[in-house]
Formats: structure tokens, sequence, C-alpha cells
């Protein structure tokens, strides 16, 4: 059983499936998005996968890569991302792809509990701790060097077992009419400052929360960071969200004054409804501040896919220009990548955020980050999942 994400408390999974932006209520009881539920979802998909895993893996034949071979990817990205990409894979290879989307957390799960009959080829990914805990069981192959090569080596895992293929910056999201960027805070200790009471929004069972959690840990210890927490879960009491878009898009409406988000959340927001309905701005924490996080989206093959071939061609893909070149001209029609996040292959660049070149975050590795399985546990303790 994994430790880091099944076991979270109440998450609002629509939104991660479908890009249209949908504000969502608060999570509560055990609703759909409850890890009840969650694990019930899972359960019965696993089910239906197994018993459907020989016709989707057949098709491929013994790990060929040839045109007509069919992969099947489990993603947790975003899905008008991963559409995109597919489609683009699919035309430059011949290789079809069955694509299941579902929250990273419940694939995961999925996997572990699939093992060495999953019917999975690749595994797709928003944030690394899914990835680090299926690595460390063993589940995941090893990437061919010269995809692991197309990134930076510190952005993929250090055993090679998966590959960075995008990522994101934590940021805080603010309405000028309710609090002053002077005002904001700079550091995110500040968040326990009695002053943001009320005004303060977070999201601490979205996936994105916690290597900010995990972050502080490592700067200030087990002890300090539980403190924190039980400050910040005070001053966000009537604004914990369920997620980032909720969060977005309940500031810019003026509903709360600030919260904590990846920075794509607001730029997707923005895309969505224009930018003249736009009332929000963002700000960074300061630089090496442990609020101030990079968040890797990586990609993996499954030790178990009989398309190793085809599956390590898909990921290849990912982190191909072209492929980065996707992510990087995010589109705003109906089945374009909406993505927003950065590429991070050399020579691919996007326009209208801040340089990737030119963020400060905090200098945690992908190994420190880990499972997410330490932050989980203190945000329990803490009561805020």
């Amino acid at each position: 059983m994994r430790l880091t994400y099944a076991d979270r408390a109440e998450t609002a999974l629509e939104s991660k499936r479908d890009d249209t932006y949908r504000p969502q209520c608060p999570a509560s009881g055990a609703g759909p998005g409850s890890r009840v539920m969650k694990r019930v979802r899972a359960a019965i998909a696993a089910s239906a996968i197994l018993a459907a895993g020989a016709a989707l893996t057949g098709c491929g034949g013994a790990g060929g890569a040839a045109s007509g071979t069919t992969i099947t990817l489990y993603s947790g990205q975003h899905e008008q991302t991963t559409q995109s990409l597919v489609s683009a894979f699919e035309k430059k290879t011949g290789i079809n792809v069955v694509v299941r989307s579902d929250d990273e957390d419940v694939l995961a799960d999925q996997i572990d509990a699939e093992g060495s009959h999953s019917p999975a080829d690749v595994f797709f990914t928003e944030n690394s701790p899914p990835l680090e805990s299926l690595q460390a069981k063993g589940l995941l192959a090893a990437i061919t060097p010269a995809t692991l090569a197309s990134t930076p080596a510190n952005l993929s895992s250090p055993q090679g077992d998966w590959v960075g293929v995008s990522a994101r910056v934590s940021v805080l999201v603010y309405n000028p009419s309710l609090i002053s960027p002077r005002q904001l805070p700079t550091r995110v200790s500040q968040l326990a400052d009695p002053q943001y009471k009320g005004k303060l929004a977070i999201a601490p069972s979205e996936t994105d929360f916690q290597p900010i959690v995990t972050a502080y840990q490592h700067a200030y210890g087990t002890a300090a960071t539980l403190t924190w927490l039980k400050k910040i879960d005070a001053n966000a009491a009537g604004h914990i969200y369920p997620d980032n878009e909720t969060i977005a898009n309940d500031v810019n409406r003026g509903a709360a004054a600030f919260g904590i988000i990846n920075q794509y959340y607001w730029f997707r927001l923005q895309a969505e409804i224009g930018a003249g309905n736009m009332h929000s701005k963002i700000a960074f924490f300061a630089p090496h501040d442990p609020g101030y996080v990079l968040d890797v989206s990586g990609a993996a093959v499954l030790k178990s896919s009989k398309n190793q071939a085809a599956a390590q061609k898909f990921v290849a893909f990912l982190v191909s220009k072209q492929g980065q070149e996707i992510i990087a001209t995010p589109g705003t029609g109906t089945g374009e990548s909406l993505s927003f996040e950065y590429p991070i292959a050399a020579g691919v660049t996007r326009a209208g955020e801040p340089p990737f070149s030119q963020l400060r975050p905090y200098p945690i590795t992908i190994e420190q980050l880990g499972d997410g399985s330490a932050a989980v546990a203190l945000m329990r303790q803490a009561g805020l999942i």
C-alpha cells in the first residue's frame, strides 16, 4: 500500500480529469473525492483493466516499436496536454496510444495493485513523488541513456528509472483589491503570521502542496513544520480548497485575498477567461525560500510492459524537440495543450512567463523530495487533511 498519496484526505478529482476550468467546492465527507471512494474506484478500475489487459497489450507484440503497435499510457497529466502529445506521437510514429487518465495517486495505486500484470506501458505524472514511490518498489524500467540526456540530470530520477519532462514553480496568487503587493509574505514561514488569518487560501490535499511541506521540513525540521502547519490551518480556515484551480478562481473573483498555487494554473486561467477578466496577479517568494519549489512532471516505462521499445520511444518523444515545443506553445482551443508548464530540454523555451533560467527555487533535490509520505503524515497530524 502506498504511503504517499492514496491515504490523503478528501480531494476533488474532476478538475484534474478535464482541463476545462471548473470551480469546485471543498471536498468533504465520503463523497466522490474522498479517499474511500478513490480506493473503491481504483479497485473497480483495476479489475476492469486487468480483464482487458491481454487485449490491450497484445496489440503491441513482444515490445516492437513498429507502426501499428499499441501501447497503454496511464496519465496523471492534464488531459489536453496529454492528448496533444499523444496525437503528435501517433502521427509521427504510427504507434497507437491508449490513454487512461486519472489522478496520479490513483494511477500509482493502480500500478502497484496490478504489479507484473499491469497493462500500462508508460506512466506520465504531474509530480515526481508517485514516480519515486513506484521506483522504490522496483516497478519501473531503466530509461534509455539518450532519453535521460535530453533533460537536466537533476530533474530526473537519480537512478535513471524515469525522466523529467516539464516543470512548474510554486507562487503566490493574490487579488490587489484585497491585499497589496507590499502586504504579501516574502517567505513561506510568514504564512503562519496572525495578520493573514482569513486571507490565506491553500489546497493541502493537492499533490502540488506536498513538496512545499517537504521543503519546509528540510529547511526547518519536523517540529517547526508541524507548528507551522497548525498555524496556517488556522489562518486558512474557510479557505481550504481541494485544488489549485479553485484557489486561482476564487482569488481572481475576490473570494480569497491570496493563496499558494503553481504558476501555470494562473496562466491557464488567463487563457481560458481572457486577460480582461483577470483581477489577480502572481508573486514569487524570496529566492531560495522553501516556499519557492520547483515541481517536475515525469514519465516512466513500466518494467512489466510487453512493449518496451514502443514505450521507450514514447517517453523519448516527450523530451524531444517536438514534444517539448508542444509543451512550450500552449493553445486555447479544444484538444490543444493548456499546460503552461516549462519545457526543460535544452534549446526549447516559452514566451509569456518568467524565463525558466531566471527562476531561483529552493535547492532541494528530487531524492530529497522523495515520495511525499513524510509531508502527508505531518499534514494529517496537524489536522490539515
